[in-house]
């Protein structure tokens, strides 16, 4: 059985120099791999009575939706500007270099409704952190967060509620 780390390609220089990205192409294809990931993520929220998950474009659709299933629950995309119709809720949040935002469709979640937030990697906590503010604006009930990768360098959980639970699979 392959380790989820030895399907982990790091790629140095990448998308600029002095950066290492952690390519999960190889983990999406292995599919056995795949399904033990998923497993491991769902495993803290599987008695949380999750109704909805929400995946962070785009690379956190592919965990969310699968997480969606096996947890039996919706699958809720939170989506980069104008990719979705009106009306929508947004949260800005800043970037290395400029600002994003993330986009909900109003009335997709429900006041109160438990939600698992997921996303690919937890880096400088900006994505997170907007999407946990945009499901709160919302008037979700937040059970907590999962991520694939957590980047310990970045610090990014220290923006992160401690109230509310976040869950990782591997730490870099």
């Amino acid at each position: 059985m392959t380790s989820f780390e030895d399907l982990i390609r790091a790629v140095p220089d990448f998308p600029k120099p002095g950066i290492v990205f952690r390519d999960i192409t190889p983990l999406l294809a292995d599919g056995a791999a795949f399904a033990r990931c998923i497993d491991a993520m769902a495993e803290p929220w599987l008695q949380s009575n999750v109704q909805a998950v929400c995946g962070v474009e785009s690379r956190g659709f592919i965990f969310a939706a699968a997480l969606a299933q096996k947890l039996k629950a919706g699958f809720i995309p939170l989506r980069k500007p104008g990719k979705l119709p009106p009306p929508v809720m947004h949260a800005d949040y800043k970037l290395e270099y400029g600002t994003d935002r993330l986009e909900a469709r109003e009335g997709t979640i429900r006041k109160g409704e438990r939600i698992l937030l997921v996303d690919d990697v937890l880096a400088t906590g900006g994505t997170l952190g907007a999407a946990r503010n945009l499901l709160e604006q919302l008037g979700a009930d937040l059970v907590g967060a999962s991520v694939v990768i957590e980047l310990l360098a970045l610090q990014g959980r220290a923006l992160w509620p401690e109230r509310v639970p976040l869950r990782t699979v591997l730490h870099y």
